[in-house]
């Protein structure tokens, strides 16, 4: 993803064009290369204008027809005290014709909003090519977020799934340092996800550790859950975090010391009851100690928009960052 901080009214025009950018990097025609250069400059411009300043998140979502560009607005500001109001053509906080939010929903296929009063607001909007806008719901159970730290051009963290017939497996890799060499590192783990995603999970990540011997190495989280069984099975190895969130309540999982193809004397899983909510993994660009308290209902949103939350508040801006949510 990148990120484009918004700061003063200049950083709007880039965002616009950021996001155009992406969208015909992507195939989008020009029509709707406006809808997303319009929806941009409309999140760029009410941060500005209610939230003192924040950034926006631009990446690709999904896979083959079911893709598109997805923007993530975020601030720290004053935040929306009712989120279905504001999305009225004509509500306005800022002596404006209150048309902002209105705008972003009518210009895109799925919008998500998350607010609290004095703890800021974060807006997902996700748009297709080729379709007109209408909205619809978005029923995905993983999304992320993933930002290379500040001054690179590619994220040294990766993340992955594999959906099989019975489970699926979760993976977030963090390639050792920064940069080219340590997103090869990220991108081969999950390359060899997919390749031995069948596997048992311990029997997986002793795979992508053999796998990663000719890389840098990286920090690696798998798990796995298989609907009914009432478990995730978890392993890791390195400075990774897992979490599971159950109704508010949060338990973290336990990772093995080492780095994935160098050292790790021991590779284990861990299986821990869970029967729905949270399964929350990120990299050590985000950091470790954090709970959910100070955002009610925030389970609720959209898994992607959960991601963004997190990173927005929690990310050391000295690191890659990346956070993983799987929704059940």
């Amino acid at each position: 993803m990148i990120s484009l901080a918004v700061q003063d009214q200049s950083q709007v025009a880039e965002a616009r064009r950021s996001a155009s950018d992406l969208a015909g990097r992507q195939g989008f025609a020009e029509a709707d290369r406006g809808r997303v250069a319009l929806v941009a400059t409309e999140l760029a411009t009410n941060i500005l204008k209610h939230g003192n300043g924040g950034e926006i998140l631009v990446g690709v979502y999904g896979e083959g027809p079911d893709t598109g560009i997805e923007l993530i607005a975020l601030d720290k500001g004053v935040g929306i005290s009712n989120v279905a109001a504001s999305v009225t053509d004509g509500h306005s906080t800022a002596g404006t014709a209150g048309n902002g939010l209105g705008a972003i929903v009518r210009q895109s296929h799925f919008v998500d909003i998350a607010s609290w009063p004095g703890n800021g607001t974060a807006v997902l909007a996700r748009i297709k090519s080729g379709r007109r806008p209408e909205a619809h719901a978005d029923t995905s159970a993983i999304g992320a977020v993933s930002v290379p730290k500040t001054g690179q051009d590619v994220c040294g963290d990766s993340w992955g799934l594999s959906v099989g017939p019975e489970e699926t497996t979760l993976l977030v890799a963090d390639g050792l340092g920064h940069g080219p060499e340590a997103a090869e590192a990220a991108v081969e783990a999950v390359r060899l996800l997919h390749r031995f995603g069948g596997h048992r999970v311990p029997v997986l990540l002793e795979y992508i550790h053999g796998g990663l011997r000719a890389t840098r190495g990286a920090a690696v989280s798998i798990a796995r859950f298989q609907p009914g069984s009432g478990k995730i099975i978890y392993s890791g190895i390195g400075n990774v975090a897992g979490v599971l969130s159950t109704n508010g309540e949060l338990r973290r999982m336990v990772s093995m010391p080492g780095t994935a193809g160098h050292n790790a004397r021991k590779i284990q899983a861990f299986e821990y009851p869970f029967t729905g909510g949270l399964v929350i993994l990120h990299s050590d660009g985000i950091a470790s100690s954090w709970t959910l308290e100070r955002y009610p209902n925030l389970a609720a949103r959209h898994p992607t928009l959960i991601a963004a939350v997190l990173y927005r508040d929690l990310t050391r801006h000295r690191d890659d960052a990346t956070v993983l949510v799987a929704k059940w």
